[in-house]
């Protein structure tokens, strides 16, 4: 009879031991998940920031190498946060760059990647895009944000931004993407 308790008894402690080291694996599953998540979004804005955006676009370009199937990506700045800093503040400036990141999400498809890149450049990758409904997002949202009357602490604050676009090549890098989009913002930006 003792061998049976005993044995009754280890079976339960093992039981126990399983159960509590699924929920051990759980909690660690979901930590794994929020450091996933805290390392591919931006801390300010509610965005994917460039190691998001990097992930998004890789993606993006093997679709283009496998399937062909077209994208862009959106190179934006929020022109002059330095004066909206000067001006506002740089709660104001957070806000303006919140507000356009709002703007910039609310302009898109729930299936683009919309990323904060840097201080005031963000990029967005329209997937299954090409080059003509780019440069009509590219257009709308330039309009959206500039017609967009937004107030920081009741005060008016212009805002308007510049967009450069580029078609993503099969034979792409995330990183020559990125820099053809940055190249066609500072043509539209300083030389139109």
């Amino acid at each position: 009879m003792h061998d049976v308790a005993h044995e009754s008894r280890a079976a339960a402690d093992l039981l126990e031991e399983i159960a509590r080291l699924k929920q051990e694996v759980a909690q660690l599953k979901a930590r794994v998940c929020d450091l996933d998540r805290l390392a591919h979004e931006d801390t300010l804005v509610p965005l994917a920031n460039r190691r998001g955006l990097a992930r998004a676009l890789g993606e993006s370009i093997a679709r283009r190498r496998r399937h062909g199937t077209p994208a862009a990506v959106l190179f934006v700045d929020l022109n002059g946060l330095k004066c909206l800093n000067d001006v506002f503040g740089h709660a104001g400036g957070d806000a303006a760059l919140v507000h356009v990141a709002e703007r910039l999400r609310a302009g898109t498809r729930d299936t683009d990647c919309v990323a904060r890149i840097g201080g005031d450049e963000f990029c967005v990758l329209l997937d299954h895009a090409n080059q003509a409904e780019a440069l009509e997002t590219a257009e709308r949202l330039v309009d959206d944000i500039a017609g967009d009357e937004f107030l920081f602490d009741g005060a008016p604050m212009p805002l308007s931004v510049a967009i450069g676009l580029t078609a993503v090549e099969s034979d792409d890098t995330v990183e020559t993407v990125i820099a053809r989009a940055d190249a066609a913002m500072y043509r539209r930006k300083y030389v139109a």
